[in-house]
């Protein structure tokens, strides 16, 4: 079974989408034709939506579903008279909320995603910042400002963890690169020595790594499982050893993976 899905908003879409797959996840045997569609904040714009989904529901024979975090009434009640089944996000819990806090909404588009804060703004920007500067070992000497340090063997999932930690929660991430070097005698590096308590490691399944890998340097001693193998188990031995604590990011998001990160190492987020 396949079903075309909307996600539709008055901004840029982001809320409706994570919501989307949030709950479209659930149904597994069915295949969605998923397209976003940002910024639909004139009636004007969603008639013209509205002829593209009822056009898809006559080619196909099924309504199509809108899931849209729109915040105007009107251009809410437009999209509505499409031929689809809509998840009103909005119009389903606004209302109750309303009711509850005995206040009325303000109806402001884009309120979620737009700089009402300055103050968490900066720290996001300082924080990818520190984590793009602070990328695979390149730098070190600044580790001290570091709220966590990620390590693990290349390609384990450091960089992106460490850029969603930094954007999402406003954490400070450094990331170091285990090499074949540092399996010697199981030893820290030294650059790391210091940094004992901060640090975090991140292991992967070998046969994982080795696909990764390959579409890096295909065919390479670097990429073979043999290697992959030999360098996991040297560094979950080091992780073993020094007692650092780590996770295998082989069957997880990233947002998994940096959430289970701060639970794991206590981190309070700088963003919420």
């Amino acid at each position: 079974m396949k079903r075309s899905v909307y996600f539709v908003s008055d901004g840029t879409g982001i809320t409706a989408e994570t919501l989307g797959h949030s709950l479209l996840a659930q149904f597994d045997n069915i295949e969605f034709d998923e397209l976003t569609v940002p910024y639909v904040d004139t009636v004007e714009k969603a008639h013209s939506l509205v002829n593209e989904i009822n056009r898809i529901a006559e080619e196909t024979g099924t309504r199509p579903i809108i899931i849209d975090t729109i915040v105007n009434r009107d251009v809410r009640e437009a999209l509505a008279r499409a031929n689809a089944f809509m998840v009103d996000v909005f119009g389903t819990y606004v209302s109750q909320l309303e009711t509850e806090l005995c206040s009325t909404s303000s109806t402001v588009v884009g309120k979620t995603h737009s700089i009402v804060n300055s103050e968490a703004y900066s720290v996001r920007i300082d924080a990818v910042h520190f984590a793009l500067d602070n990328d695979d070992g390149a730098r070190t000497r600044h580790y001290d400002k570091a709220d966590i340090i990620l390590t693990g063997v290349s390609r384990s999932g450091k960089t992106p963890t460490s850029l969603y930690m930094a954007l999402q929660f406003g954490v400070f991430v450094g990331n170091y690169p285990l090499t074949e070097d540092d399996f010697d005698d199981l030893r820290l590096p030294a650059a790391l020595k210091e940094h004992k308590k901060k640090l975090f490691g991140l292991t992967i399944d070998p046969e994982r790594l080795a696909a990764i890998r390959n579409e890096r340097k295909a065919n390479s001693r670097y990429a073979s499982v043999q290697q992959c193998e030999i360098e996991i188990r040297a560094a979950q031995a080091m992780f073993n050893k020094e007692g650092i604590p780590y996770i295998n990011t082989t069957h997880l998001s990233i947002e998994e993976i940096s959430t289970r990160i701060l639970a794991t190492a206590g981190i309070k987020r700088r963003l919420v």
